[in-house]
């Protein structure tokens, strides 16, 4: 079995605290969270500020070879919003709004190796519900090339898409897909967004090899098409073109309802480019699961610059709820007992994402409302043979209102470290979250938000 490092339980450390240096925890593999490793934090950027209405769901992806970052987000006027940054993650452009993204939801953002922009949402019409495919060829500053994916389907279930580029510009995109609505029983959370106490969930991939343009047939990926109970499925693929993904595995207990109860975290990958897939692998043990009730995204796949790989994921149990993370370094043939990422100690939500980095390090973040406070975001760094490298930092400045829908997800990505300035190398990771902040209650208004977190050598 690969080997398990166990943290003691720590606080989460404010900026002012990190500056003081202050140990907090240590590790059973030998590595204190030492003062040492004190990564810097730049300044809050609120890239969705002049988007009306809820601003929140926000994805990211970046394009290190041109020092790009994009977000991708629900807001704008109940539309898809969308900005660039030029310089990695610490200025943004005006929002832009993707067409016909009017009532849409779940985006999903990708760049080529040739800087192509890909950005997907799910929308519906003629009854149908269906993924949409937008490229810009500028940056992010205009989408002229929009296509959808139509399920040939009347009145079918579609949900939460996920995109990715293989490394000879093949576009691969996951989502949910169900063969009749009807059969699709929500749970509908006040603050949050929706479960499925039923339905004939299950995951699907489509793959466009004329820059999206145009999109082949969609191919099973989870077991027991057409009910396999699966959903939430993003995806990631290595240089070598393999393609990996995480998904969310319910027990389905009536094949005539299809009944939902608890789920697993489970890993599969195609070597021939989505056409068939490796049995799915069960991340962490059986008595670790997760809940009908959860509502956010659940689960999320990364890779260090060695192609190890890791996992993330929350269960609950009881009152409590507990972020995860678990790691293979033999292509997800094996993979680690679960580590345990969040320190606090009840049921509140942990939205839990991992950006792999350098050689057997990856990154943790997760969005949370354990704090009486409300949501904040917390980042620390985790290494394969160190353990955990740092305590929570919280990155987010201010609380987010507890009962304002922050998103069921956030944005963490990876980028090279800089070439000049005081920080010449240093590993940097860009975060976006939702929030909504310094208004209380029900008018308060979410926004989006991104800063950059630059972490010494010496700490990786």
């Amino acid at each position: 079995m690969l080997a398990r490092c166990r943290t003691t339980r720590m606080r989460p450390l404010t900026l002012a605290v990190l500056w003081l240096g202050v140990v907090v925890g240590t590790s059973s593999c030998g590595a204190t969270a030492a003062s040492a490793i004190r990564p810097l934090v730049s300044p809050i950027v609120e890239f969705s500020q002049g988007c009306t209405g809820q601003n929140a769901e926000v994805e990211q992806a970046v394009d290190p070879a041109r020092g790009y970052a994009y977000e991708e987000w629900m807001g704008c006027d109940n539309q898809i919003g969308f900005a660039a940054s030029a310089d990695g993650g610490q200025h943004f452009s005006k929002p832009v709004v993707l067409a016909g993204s009017l009532n849409a939801w779940d985006p999903s953002v990708a760049v080529a190796p040739d800087g192509t922009v890909y950005a997907a949402f799910m929308t519906s019409a003629t009854s149908r519900a269906f993924p949409v495919v937008e490229a810009s060829f500028d940056h992010g500053q205009t989408f002229p090339q929009v296509t959808d994916l139509v399920a040939s389907t009347l009145d079918n279930w579609g949900d939460r898409d996920f995109i990715a580029v293989g490394p000879t510009g093949t576009v691969y995109l996951t989502w949910d897909y169900g063969p009749s609505a009807k059969d699709v029983t929500p749970i509908c959370s006040k603050a949050g967004s929706c479960s499925f106490a039923a339905g004939d969930l299950n995951i699907v991939v489509q793959r466009s090899t004329d820059g999206g343009l145009s999109w082949g047939r969609m191919t099973d990926v989870s077991p027991g098409f057409p009910a396999s109970g699966a959903d939430s499925a993003p995806l990631l693929i290595r240089p070598d073109g393999r393609i990996y993904v995480e998904y969310q595995g319910y027990q389905v207990t009536s094949r005539t309802k299809f009944t939902l109860t608890t789920a697993h975290s489970f890993a599969t990958s195609s070597a021939d480019g989505g056409t068939t897939w490796s049995a799915p692998t069960r991340i962490g043990p059986a008595r670790l699961t997760m809940n009908s009730t959860e509502w956010w995204i659940d689960g999320d796949i990364s890779a260090d610059s060695a192609g190890n790989l890791y996992v993330t994921w929350d269960t609950q149990s009881g009152e409590t709820d507990i972020g995860w993370l678990s790691y293979s370094t033999d292509n997800g043939t094996r993979w680690s007992p679960p580590l345990r990422v969040t320190p606090d100690t009840d049921n509140a939500t942990h939205i839990v994402e991992v950006a792999g980095g350098r050689r057997g390090i990856a990154y943790v973040g997760w969005l949370a409302d354990n704090s009486p406070s409300g949501y904040a975001l917390y980042l620390r760094q985790f290494s394969i043979t160190r353990g955990w490298r740092t305590p929570p930092i919280q990155v987010s400045q201010s609380y987010g209102e507890s009962s304002i829908w922050p998103g069921d997800t956030f944005g963490i990505s990876t980028e090279p470290g800089l070439h000049v300035g005081p920080r010449v190398g240093w590993p940097r990771v860009v975060v976006s979250w939702g929030s909504a902040v310094g208004v209380a209650g029900l008018a308060a208004v979410s926004q989006d938000r991104a800063t950059v977190v630059s972490w010494p050598p010496a700490g990786s």
